[in-house]
């Protein structure tokens, strides 16, 4: 069983959209040997999903009406496989308490992309909706998906 960890601020936003996102596309595929969790360096323990990442998640046939925010522990570091961050800032944060992380911590963007494609932090960072505009959420959801879906790809060659 591979454990793919998302990781971001609140665990409220980009990391709860991630986690129920990729775990839809992992069901279609019918990969059986992944477990998807995400959880957020400063999150609340048990904070719901925002309302606008509900909302943004209904829209594409997918709940996040049960999600209660986990505060990122070492315990579930220890336990992921693969831990892909939503921001630099949160890999960098991990890395700082968890330097032994090293070679299983990466921005999404990071991890699916060429190297040579990152350029700037727009290319390496999931921007933040928080606080926005439910169009906001959708563009932050749009930018998740397309970075999913290579992922998706890339564990398919493993």
């Amino acid at each position: 069983m591979k454990k793919i960890l998302f990781v971001c601020t609140g665990n409220t936003c980009r990391s709860p959209m991630a986690e129920v996102i990729f775990r839809d596309l992992v069901e279609k595929e019918g990969l059986k040997d992944i477990e998807v969790m995400s959880a957020g360096i400063f999150a609340v323990p048990e904070d719901r999903a925002n309302p606008n990442a509900i909302d943004v998640m209904k829209k594409r046939g997918l709940s996040l009406e049960n999600h209660k925010s986990t505060m990122l522990t070492a315990d579930i570091l220890e336990e992921a496989d693969l831990i892909l961050t939503m921001t630099i800032g949160h890999k960098e944060v991990i890395l700082q308490n968890y330097p032994e992380l090293e070679e299983k911590i990466f921005t999404l963007k990071e991890y699916v992309n060429n190297p040579e494609d990152i350029k700037n932090a727009n290319d390496i960072n999931i921007s933040d909706p928080f606080g926005q505009s439910v169009a906001v959420y959708k563009k932050s959801a749009d930018e998740i998906m397309t970075n999913l879906e290579k992922l998706l790809e890339k564990i398919k060659e493993m």
